[in-house]
């Protein structure tokens, strides 16, 4: 299901550089088709906007983003980000994607401030692309992948999983995030300092050990 955004009367005003008194004039004599909200305000469809103003849609739905990550720079050095690449790349040409940019990390699946994150986050709300295209859920993040595989779409962009569960060798870059989970909470509850947090972090490093 498509989520277009809708424009309000002034916000589409601006854009088109007439007044509001005009598209209420437009819509009248059907000029420009607006939609009634539940309590009977006008609003006027991207879609129609960009018919009005002569801009034509763009098929994006085969153009694709790659987004590849690595929690360490030794995981990069030991090849792991370039198989990566080539498999999603593979991946891609069999689908008959035109992939338009690769972004990588090296980084925490916890960390929410990545750069190529960031940089995905923006292809995706500019619509550039019709699909992201990932090795397995945790490249994108470790927690609220369904968050996020919902906030895409409304954009029209879908995430595609080239994999299903995690690789077995995924184990330490599991624990790493466990262990800075644990000292995140830790250090709230208790202060980066005190003996609970170091007794706590301890004890997790241990069991985790075992």
């Amino acid at each position: 299901m498509s989520l277009e955004r809708h424009y309000t009367m002034k916000e589409a005003s601006k854009i088109l550089g007439v007044s509001v008194r005009r598209l209420q004039i437009w819509d009248k004599e059907g000029k420009i088709k607006c939609i009634r909200t539940p309590g009977g305000r006008r609003r006027i469809p991207e879609s129609e906007l960009k018919r009005v103003i002569g801009v034509k849609e763009v098929d994006v739905s085969k153009k694709a983003v790659i987004y590849a990550r690595v929690s360490s720079h030794d995981q990069k050095q030991k090849g792991d980000l370039e198989r990566q690449r080539q498999s999603l790349l593979e991946y891609a040409k069999l689908k008959g994607y035109d992939v338009v940019s690769i972004l990588e990390d090296v980084a925490s699946g916890l960390n929410e401030d990545r750069k190529s994150l960031n940089k995905l986050f923006n292809v995706v709300e500019k619509r550039e692309v019709g699909a992201v295209i990932i090795g397995f859920k945790d490249r994108l993040t470790r927690f609220g992948f369904k968050y996020l595989e919902r906030y895409f779409a409304s954009h029209n962009v879908k995430i595609e999983v080239v994999n299903g569960e995690e690789p077995k060798d995924a184990y330490q870059e599991l624990v790493d995030d466990l262990i800075a989970l644990v000292s995140s909470f830790a250090g709230k509850l208790y202060g980066l300092r005190s003996h609970k947090y170091e007794k706590m972090v301890e004890g997790v490093k241990k069991l985790v050990a075992e």
